[in-house]
C-alpha cells in the first residue's frame, strides 16, 4: 500500500510538472535553496495495534521548534529536510501513569509547488524517522520505544514578504508505527501507533 500511494503521488507530481513546462510558466527566477525556522504543534494519535485487554493508550500534544532546509531541482519541484524534537507525556486512559518520551523526528520529502502571485502553496510526500530518547517510566520501573520508520502527507504555503524573506503556514500527518517495551521484558512488547499530525508556523529565507 505504501508503495501504491508514493508512486501515485510522484507519478502525479512528474505529470504537473510536465505540463507546466510545456505550457510555458517555467524559468530560471527561482531561489534553489531555501531556509525555514518554525514552531510546531505536535499531536499524536496513539493507539494500541496491537490487542492489550481494552487497555488505551494517550500521548499528549506539545510544541517544539523546528528547522529545515529545502532545495529546489526546478522552480516546481523541491526536497526538504526538517529536524524536530518534542516531548509528549504518555499515560493509559484508566490514568495509570507511563512517564514521558521526547521524539527526535528528521523528516524528508519531495514536494510540488504553485505560484498565485505572492503565494506559494505546495504539497509533498516522504518519510519519517523517529528516535525516542529520554524516557521516563512513570510508573513502571521501565519502558523504552523502538526507533522506527514512517511516511507522510505534506501540504503547505508560503507567503513573500520580500525578495528574500516570507512567512510559512506547514501541515504534515505522519504515519508511523513503534514497539513499547515495558518493564526490560520482551514478552511485553507492543506495537503502537503514533500517527502524529504536525502543524508548523514560522519564517523563512531565500538565497
Amino acid at each position: 500500500m505504501k508503495k501504491i500511494i508514493f508512486s501515485t503521488i510522484l507519478t502525479c507530481l512528474l505529470v504537473f510538472n510536465v505540463n507546466a513546462q510545456d505550457e510555458g510558466t517555467s524559468d530560471d527566477d527561482y531561489n534553489k535553496w531555501q531556509a525555514r525556522v518554525r514552531v510546531l504543534a505536535v499531536a499524536p494519535a496513539a493507539y494500541f495495534y496491537d490487542d492489550v485487554n481494552g487497555v488505551e493508550v494517550d500521548m499528549s500534544s506539545s510544541f517544539a521548534p523546528a528547522i529545515d532546509i529545502t532545495y529546489f531541482f526546478s522552480k516546481y519541484m523541491s526536497a526538504e529536510l526538517m529536524v524536530t524534537n518534542s516531548t509528549h507525556d504518555v499515560e493509559t486512559q484508566s490514568g495509570d501513569d507511563l512517564g514521558n518520551v521526547s521524539i527526535l523526528s528528521p523528516t524528508f520529502s519531495l514536494q510540488y509547488h504553485f505560484y498565485l502571485n505572492k503565494f506559494k502553496p505546495y504539497i509533498g510526500a516522504g518519510l519519517n524517522y523517529n528516535v525516542y530518547h529520554g524516557e521516563d517510566s512513570g510508573d513502571l520501573d521501565a519502558i523504552d520505544y523502538k526507533n522506527d520508520v514512517g511516511y507522510l502527507l505534506q501540504g503547505g504555503i508560503d507567503y513573500s514578504l520580500s525578495d528574500k524573506w516570507f512567512l510559512n503556514l506547514d501541515f504534515k500527518k505522519v504515519f508511523l508505527k513503534t514497539e513499547m517495551t515495558t518493564n526490560n521484558d520482551a514478552s511485553n512488547a507492543t506495537e503502537m501507533n503514533v500517527d502524529p499530525i504536525m502543524i508548523g508556523f514560522g519564517v523563512g529565507m531565500k538565497f
